[in-house]
């Protein structure tokens, strides 16, 4: 009867450990799928400019999109701070660098948002007769909607420390969610130098 218990046990987590890798590989395939498609996005910039239509978005990009890319930067530190502390199992102070990191989330969030307005009021708008100033807005857009899908998972995580969940299973959410949202930084760090050399 042990027995049977153990190897139903040694079962379980082997089945536990193949969802796992199962789910990290798809993450890795849902990220690779993404850098593809902002390469594929910057390639396409890159010869629409080049055929000499547009040369450049011919504007000035908003100040903000450096505040952006500093509190993108910071949300990354603190999250690092949240991952190490669910390692070290302390998880209020998992909670309260989750919290921080939403925090920063959201308020990038906002930036952008503002960012668009700065943009509208410089007259550059979403369709336009420049095609490059378009690309910014699919460059942004795109990018914000992977902050959402971030921040819910990020909330995921909290409401997992919250409730009480296993251990495993919250450094196993922990390391999904810093993968990701690490991929988020540098992406976005990309996006604003790749438009920066590309203003005019």
């Amino acid at each position: 009867m042990n027995i049977a218990m153990e190897n139903n046990t040694i079962r379980s987590i082997e089945e536990e450990q193949r969802i796992r890798k199962a789910k990290k590989f798809n993450l890795w395939l849902g990220m690779i799928g993404m850098f593809m498609m902002f390469a594929a996005l910057s390639s396409g910039f890159i010869v629409y400019t080049a055929s000499g239509v547009d040369k450049g978005i011919k504007t000035l990009l908003p100040q903000t999109f450096i505040y952006s890319t500093v509190v993108i930067v910071i949300s990354s530190l603190t999250l690092h701070l949240a991952y190490r502390a669910a390692h070290a199992a302390a998880l209020a102070k998992q909670k309260f660098f989750l919290l921080c990191t939403i925090a920063l989330g959201i308020l990038f969030f906002v930036l952008q948002v503002h960012s668009w307005q700065v943009l509208t009021g410089q007259g550059v708008f979403f369709i336009n007769n420049n095609a490059s100033q378009s690309f910014v807005y699919v460059f942004t857009g795109l990018h914000l909607l992977h902050i959402i899908a971030g921040l819910i998972v990020l909330f995921r995580c909290f409401v997992g420390v919250v409730k009480s969940i296993p251990q495993a299973n919250n450094i196993f959410r922990m390391d999904l969610a810093a993968l990701f949202w690490h991929f988020l930084d540098l992406l976005w760090i990309y996006i604003y130098v790749f438009l920066l050399l590309n203003q005019y």
